[in-house]
């Protein structure tokens, strides 16, 4: 049997491609390239260029390959996009989920993980945010998100079908083999912007809001390296064949970082000390989200490898070094 990821050439997706073969899977990956790369998929690896909402081209996949579980990393993430463009939001994340979510029925797929978000808190009452928490997202993204929750509990209600929905906090770093990292052009996470800073590839960052009701006034975030978020989603995986309930689930480490203390931490591991401008809020981002990250090691029996600010920073400070001696390349 071999596994479908959607999504599998961006850059969650190519982490979690290398450790399904470190693993001794099956891969199979479906990818429009939007977003992510041909390259960064194994040459060993089956690959389908295309929508993952595409009915006709995904059923027709997973009639001709045996396939017992789908990891679905496929979709749009930049919260201030969603809330200029909702509907590209709800047609990328929610519809294209919905069709997949029924490919999958209609093949009789039993195991599905749904890449979800702590997006679909809000602005949690109490933090840590545990996943009982009233849900309540501020910007499309995350009711894109919570949306295809939804439908996942309904589905599993209807059919022979069991899921893991994980919801990741910030995810960040790359591969610490150097194989795969974030590639995206024009991206908007704050590590991966702070490390462009610090190899020359941005004049300075942006610092947006800090007047929030934090310690230093900038928003704080829990960070995660994508290497141990990955590792999740086997762990997952194994759960479910295991023949294990459904269940939803926070990917964090429980631990909170301001935006100006990564700044500070990617300043201290590359040396550099880049320019910073401060500017106003940003739509859609909440004062603090830090995970309540218990019930996911109890689930599980997940333990993270990798949960320290500075090893995530030197992961994501080698990759951008690495793009930067390719880019000079030519």
């Amino acid at each position: 049997m071999s596994v479908l990821v959607t999504g599998g050439a961006g850059y969650i997706g190519s982490h979690m491609v290398r450790e399904l073969l470190d693993a001794g899977e099956d891969v199979t990956v479906i990818d429009n390239l939007t977003t992510g790369f041909r390259s960064a998929v194994p040459e060993q690896v089956r690959f389908v260029e295309g929508n993952a909402g595409d009915t006709s081209l995904v059923g027709q996949l997973l009639g001709d390959t045996p396939i017992d579980a789908i990891l679905h990393f496929a979709g749009s993430i930049v919260v201030p996009e969603s809330v200029t463009d909702p509907l590209g939001y709800y047609a990328n994340n929610t519809c294209n989920s919905r069709n997949l979510l029924a490919c999958a029925v209609d093949a009789g797929v039993p195991n599905f993980i749904f890449s979800s978000t702590a997006a679909v808190y809000g602005e949690p009452d109490r933090s840590p945010a545990a996943e009982d928490a009233t849900l309540r997202p501020i910007s499309p993204y995350g009711s894109s998100k919570l949306m295809t929750e939804t439908m996942l509990a309904d589905t599993a209600q209807a059919h022979a079908l069991r899921y893991v929905a994980l919801r990741y906090f910030n995810v960040a770093g790359a591969d610490p083999q150097g194989r795969t990292g974030q590639s995206t052009p024009r991206a908007t996470h704050l590590i991966k912007v702070a490390c462009e800073a610090a190899v020359g590839l941005r004049r300075g960052i942006d610092i947006y809001g800090t007047d929030y009701p934090t310690p230093d006034g900038s928003c704080v975030r829990d960070y995660i390296h994508v290497t141990d978020l990955v590792r999740a989603h086997l762990d997952a995986l194994r759960y479910l064949r295991g023949g294990a309930e459904s269940a939803v689930l926070n990917c964090g480490y429980g631990q909170g970082f301001s935006v100006f203390e990564v700044v500070e931490a990617v300043k201290r591991v590359s040396g550099v000390d880049f320019p910073v401008k401060t500017v106003p809020r940003r739509l859609g981002d909440p004062p603090e989200l830090i995970a309540g990250a218990d019930r996911i090691r109890d689930i599980l029996g997940w333990r993270p490898r990798l949960n320290s600010l500075d090893t995530i920073v030197g992961h994501a400070l080698a990759w951008e070094q690495h793009l930067k001696t390719q880019r000079d390349k030519g």
